[in-house]
């Protein structure tokens, strides 16, 4: 009796709404990888004025005006570099970082002093290392990135000073300035002074959360790594003091000045 043949399948048969479900994972994944690579903001986030709400927040925060100028090119490239000084460092989980998540911060002077110098220095020790001397290198690689992103924002921030002062003293010599023009030129002043005021801030507090780390790792894990660590620090503990003092807001009087 003849036997009836049967093709042979070399590959799973699926329906169509299973291979649609597949196709949208698909795309959602790689749409997910390429709008933000490791530790960078989507591209759609980015703009040329996407750091311009510090501005706003520094002034908001103390009850003073907001500038309705145009930014420099100096003054926008200082909101730039100023992000990175005022965001605290290992504050975004990792996927956060793959996924591009940023969103603004509230200034130190609409917040009552709750800073904790100790999150960083828990995070670094709680995070598995495959050796404790990689926390040591990952605590210095953090103190001189800080040290490098300070120097170029305190360079480009000295120069928007030094722009203020000629802008104040243009302010007597400009024919037919109206009391809207002056505000805004005030109130811009007065803005470029605060997020520099914002920056010296965070570098402190980042100095002392890297200290209360360094001593934590100490005695969790003695190292004579210990004593690089401590130099970089206290290089940049002076060098941040030294730079701060260095540039005085064009209105002293208007600008508030709050520790923490």
């Amino acid at each position: 009796m003849p036997t009836m043949s049967h093709p042979i399948r070399t590959r799973p048969r699926h329906s169509t709404p299973f291979l649609v479900l597949v196709s949208l994972l698909l795309s959602a994944a790689l749409g997910g990888c390429s709008s933000g690579d490791f530790g960078r903001v989507r591209p759609s986030a980015l703009s040329d004025n996407m750091h311009s709400w510090i501005g706003v927040e520094a002034t908001g925060s103390v009850g003073l005006p907001a500038s309705q100028f145009q930014l420099t090119d100096q003054e926008r490239l200082m909101r730039d570099l100023a992000f990175p000084l005022i965001e605290p460092p290992l504050s975004r989980p990792l996927w956060k970082s793959v996924f591009g998540d940023y969103k603004p911060l509230p200034s130190p002077w609409r917040q009552t002093p709750v800073f904790d110098r100790t999150a960083y220095g828990r995070l670094l020790i709680d995070e598995p290392h495959r050796s404790h001397t990689s926390r040591y290198n990952e605590l210095m690689d953090d103190v001189r990135n800080d040290i490098l992103r300070f120097e170029a924002f305190y360079t480009n921030a000295a120069r928007v000073i030094e722009l203020d002062r000629k802008r104040n003293a243009s302010l007597k010599l400009v024919s037919g300035l109206s009391p809207h023009e002056r505000e805004d030129a005030l109130a811009r002043m007065d803005e470029n002074a605060l997020i520099i005021q914002w920056v010296e801030q965070c570098l402190q507090r980042r100095v002392s959360s890297y200290r209360w780390a360094l001593e934590r790792l100490v005695i969790h894990t003695p190292d004579g790594l210990a004593a690089s660590a401590d130099m970089l620090i206290g290089e940049m503990a002076a060098q941040t003091t030294a730079v701060a003092a260095s540039i005085a807001p064009v209105r002293n009087g208007k600008v508030l000045r709050v520790g923490g």
